[in-house]
């Protein structure tokens, strides 16, 4: 079992920065394969970014790249740090754990996780 805790988020002007974390018990959080989805009003939940628990290697969508940034810590936290940010960015981000050892599914696949967190809410205002 998994419990993923979010936290960060609220309303930033469009070009500021913003960071949201997940805080990840339970499982050995060295083992997680971690990543960010994301839900816009009115759309269907999209991948935003992953990282690996094997290499550390990272894999973004491309309507963040070079903004947006996941890292993980050594102890249980994954961050999702967000610069340039721009109104099409408001949605509730989710944090995902995947606990499989090995996995063939690409980390942009929601399918792949089966813990998620809470959601929390950035809204950026233009």
């Amino acid at each position: 079992q998994v419990q993923l805790v979010q936290s960060g988020g609220g309303l930033v002007q469009a070009g500021e920065s913003l960071t949201v974390f997940c805080v990840a018990n339970g499982r050995s959080f060295a083992r997680l394969t971690m990543a960010w989805f994301r839900q816009r009003p009115g759309k269907e939940r999209e991948f935003v970014a992953g990282i690996q628990w094997s290499d550390g290697s990272t894999d973004y969508a491309d309507s963040v790249k070079g903004r947006f940034t996941i890292s993980r810590d050594a102890t249980n936290t994954v961050y999702l740090q967000m610069n340039a940010l721009k109104s099409e960015d408001t949605a509730v981000y989710y944090c995902a754990a995947d606990t499989a050892i090995f996995s063939s599914t690409p980390m942009y696949v929601g399918g792949r996780y089966g813990y998620w967190g809470q959601g929390t809410q950035v809204t950026v205002s233009s």
